[in-house]
């Protein structure tokens, strides 16, 4: 077995182990967590200046958006959802008011119908789910590969830019250390319901 073989089913188990983790926690855990993330991020300097929201829908346990969705419609911001674009494996994102129809695409995702779409490079937050984190802005997705492609633009770039990245995830998410590869886009930041990484997030 090979040393890149080796570490491709190292990561398998990382994201099955991080994923039974995430799907454990009580309805309670995973309500008072959502809570706490939407305190954090409404804190960020990030979030004050943010015009566009970029969010996702939960599923498999990730952390839930919902709370701080419904934050940020009160607070008047333009919420958009990844729109899947399989031909060329990245994503744009579709406004989503709060009246707008969603349809699944080929990967059973809701997406919205007919509102207007934004590049990656036109939004000012985009708030991602992931499956393992570590403290330096390493993100361990689920492998397909869009959330490089979309923001691959940014390896270019001085950080913190324009689109801010922030992950949000459980705290049983956290891990010492993931690999980065040349191709991995880091985060601006991580946000769990037991704080910020870096420590100033």
């Amino acid at each position: 077995m090979t040393e890149e073989t080796a570490s491709a089913i190292d990561v398998i188990a990382l994201r099955r182990r991080l994923r039974a983790a995430r799907r454990a926690l009580s309805p309670a855990a995973q309500q008072a967590a959502a809570e706490a993330v939407a305190v954090r991020i409404r804190a960020l300097p990030a979030y004050a200046a943010a015009r566009s929201i970029a969010v996702y829908l939960a599923c498999d346990g990730e952390l839930d958006p919902a709370v701080l969705v419904a934050g940020a419609r009160r607070d008047g911001r333009t919420l958009l959802l990844p729109r899947l674009l399989p031909e060329a494996g990245r994503m744009d994102f579709a406004e989503w008011p709060a009246d707008a129809p969603l349809v699944a695409n080929r990967f059973g995702i809701p997406e919205p119908e007919g509102t207007p779409l934004h590049a990656p490079e036109a939004v000012d937050l985009v708030l991602t789910p992931l499956v393992g984190f570590d403290a330096h802005g390493g993100r361990l997705g689920m492998g397909g590969g869009y959330y490089d492609r979309s923001f691959a633009f940014l390896l270019a770039r001085p950080r913190p830019s324009r689109p801010y990245l922030v992950g949000l995830a459980h705290a049983c998410q956290r891990v010492d250390r993931l690999e980065v590869r040349p191709w991995d886009v880091p985060l601006d930041a991580v946000v769990s319901d037991t704080g910020g990484y870096p420590q100033a997030a």
